[in-house]
């Protein structure tokens, strides 16, 4: 296998640094709104803007054809990935959310296995894996208590997460080649941002009325602009040049970057064993490297 070329290496940084800010930035938009609202309001803004940009540019509009794909992979990344997530946050640590979170990479492997033939299971990509999500939980390894019902249900929302979000991606990777990042992107909330509208309306009430603060506006725009538009378009972008391993290894490293932003940014407390949980994830994206290199 070919060397990478240097702007997907920065493109796969790039996702790393995005998504590992949005962790404190989701904290701080909690601070003032409820979570399924709260996503349904960065994923409505997300989609004004996609469509906005998809008619200036001249980019085509999803086919009758790709709807299936479409709604398939929008709902579960976007319905069930996102409601779950948010709502998890509620009942268990941010830390164990993180952990549960990284299963995707272990979901994404197998399912690679049964949907992209080219992809072959190996014991370095078991390892590679197996490493991240060692590091994660090194990381938050004083958070990993489940302490109540609600908090077990949660965890196991976070699991189903992270298949969902793992499934939408092989999905997207298997039938979407022939999709413009930005169409599949605005397809995806065409589908799968109504079913968090709804929940958000019948179960956290009318918007107008929440607690909106210049932080909660600032968070959503965030969120919406750079979290989703910008983060999702080069994730397809990255996603047809690279495995699925190598593309989702991605939610092993972000945890880390949020932990250090979180300690730069908002002074919170860095936990101790973050340098021995950085070095395990950053040997599994070694093993990927050196899989590569060796290829």
């Amino acid at each position: 296998m070919n060397k990478l070329p240097p702007i997907t290496i920065v493109v796969w940084i790039s996702l790393c640094l995005i998504w590992g800010t949005t962790w404190i930035v989701i904290k701080i938009g909690l601070d003032d709104l409820p979570p399924i609202s709260f996503a349904a309001l960065r994923f409505l803004l997300a989609s004004v803007i996609l469509l906005v940009l998809l008619r200036v540019q001249g980019i085509p509009l999803p086919q009758r054809h790709e709807w299936r794909l479409l709604a398939m992979t929008g709902v579960l990344q976007f319905a069930v990935n996102y409601s779950l997530v948010f709502w998890a946050e509620q009942h268990i640590s941010s830390g164990l959310t993180a952990v549960l979170q990284a299963t995707l990479s272990m979901f994404a492997l197998l399912l690679a296995w049964i949907f992209l033939p080219n992809e072959r299971i190996t014991a370095l990509k078991i390892s590679a894996v197996c490493l991240g999500i060692a590091g994660v939980a090194v990381i938050f390894s004083d958070q990993l208590r489940v302490q109540s019902v609600m908090a077990f249900v949660a965890s196991v929302g976070v699991v189903i997460s992270g298949y969902a979000a793992a499934q939408a991606a092989i999905l997207v990777k298997a039938k979407g080649a022939a999709l413009h990042p930005a169409t599949m992107l605005f397809g995806q909330m065409v589908f799968g941002v109504p079913p968090l509208v709804v929940a958000g309306l019948m179960l956290e009430g009318n918007p107008f009325a929440f607690h909106w603060t210049w932080k909660a506006a600032a968070a959503v725009l965030y969120l919406a602009v750079l979290g989703t538009v910008v983060a999702f378009w080069l994730f397809y972008w990255l996603l047809r040049r690279v495995e699925s391993t190598t593309a989702t290894l991605i939610s092993v490293v972000t945890p880390l970057i949020a932990v250090v932003v979180g300690w730069l940014v908002l002074d919170e407390r860095l936990p101790p064993q973050t340098a021995l949980g950085g070095l395990l994830i950053i040997a599994s994206i070694a093993l990927i490297a050196l899989r590569r290199k060796a290829s």
